[in-house]
């Protein structure tokens, strides 16, 4: 795939705006040569309600969760949310499926956080046997076939994940890692034989400060600080290399100190998981992500305090997409 082939994709929506305020700021997204929009699930709005939406007021883009927790909701609703959003964006669209964290699953849902690789399979296998017509479970099927099935992406961290989306996903969702990282699991996934049609596609949420300045840092260790000290991206971090570079913010962390363990986050760790400044900056760091092999770069804008307006935002992206030069005109 080369560069002109690569795609540039948002994250959306934006925090502090009302989800019907979008759509001037989606055209002018858009206008700049942006043709995805991406969503998350945690603790805000969900994941797909915003995509048939904003399908709705462009039907250009491409959609795409990443992801929905497989422990959030039954493998039959997931597949007929998946063929909901491949009917209102045919051959447009990704539906992403992960494992989510125990806060997300015991703590807000009520649902044990058991055998989460297993459960991550088991329903992937589901959903992908659904959208194909077939009979599954204890008798499932979907009532609408779907004339073109979703690709199907897969949240992956650790080797195992990595070693099953290389397998069987068509997209393979990654964050919180630097372009070398990614360089790295796309040759570890290379060595692993492909059992569905076509080459895994590697998208890249990169998170995102238009700004680079003391207040920026501390917003940028903010958000750090707090996912990763999620178990499952802890242990990422520790296979990706980090461990001793981020002991000091996990022992902090664990000892209730949050302030403390903001602060031991290390320079070179905030630049290789966030990245600052200006558009003209930012775009080089983007195009680094591509020369490690991304198919698909998503920018996610790190919660900040002291963000600029939301149409203050879209300007800064949208002078990023131009200086990319991956943005589709």
């Amino acid at each position: 795939m080369t560069t002109a082939e690569r795609s540039l994709g948002v994250t959306l929506p934006f925090d502090g705006l009302p989800l019907a305020a979008h759509r001037p700021l989606l055209r002018t997204l858009v206008e700049a040569g942006y043709d995805e929009v991406w969503t998350g699930e945690v603790n805000g709005l969900d994941g797909f309600g915003p995509l048939a939406l904003f399908r709705g007021w462009e039907d250009s883009i491409t959609v795409s969760c990443a992801a929905a927790s497989v422990f959030t909701r039954g493998p039959g609703v997931l597949a007929m949310t998946a063929a909901t959003l491949a009917e209102a964006a045919p051959g447009r669209c990704r539906f992403g499926l992960g494992a989510g964290s125990p806060v997300l699953a015991e703590t807000w849902n009520g649902v044990p956080f058991e055998r989460p690789y297993r459960r991550t399979v088991e329903t992937f296998r589901f959903v992908r046997a659904a959208l194909a017509g077939e009979r599954v479970g204890d008798g499932f099927r979907l009532a609408r076939p779907v004339d073109v099935p979703p690709r199907l992406l897969l949240g992956v961290a650790g080797p195992r994940m990595q070693d099953f989306a290389a397998a069987e996903a068509d997209t393979m969702a990654l964050n919180f890692l630097s372009p070398a990282d990614v360089a790295r699991i796309r040759e570890r996934c290379a060595r692993v034989d492909r059992v569905v049609p076509g080459a895994l596609e590697t998208a890249v949420r990169v998170f995102l400060l238009p700004r680079d300045d003391p207040g920026a840092e501390q917003a940028a260790r903010r958000f750090l600080a707090g996912y990763l000290t999620v178990p499952t991206y802890a242990a990422f971090q520790r296979w990706l290399g980090r461990e001793e570079l981020l002991a000091p913010m996990q022992e902090a962390w664990q000892a209730g100190d949050r302030r403390g363990a903001m602060a031991a986050i290390p320079e070179r760790v905030l630049h290789d998981l966030v990245v600052f400044g200006k558009p003209d900056d930012c775009a080089a760091s983007i195009g680094h992500y591509l020369e490690a092999g991304a198919d698909v770069v998503t920018l996610a804008l790190v919660p900040d305090p002291d963000a600029a307006a939301p149409e203050a935002r879209v300007e800064f992206l949208a002078a990023l997409a131009q200086a990319s030069g991956v943005a589709r005109s």
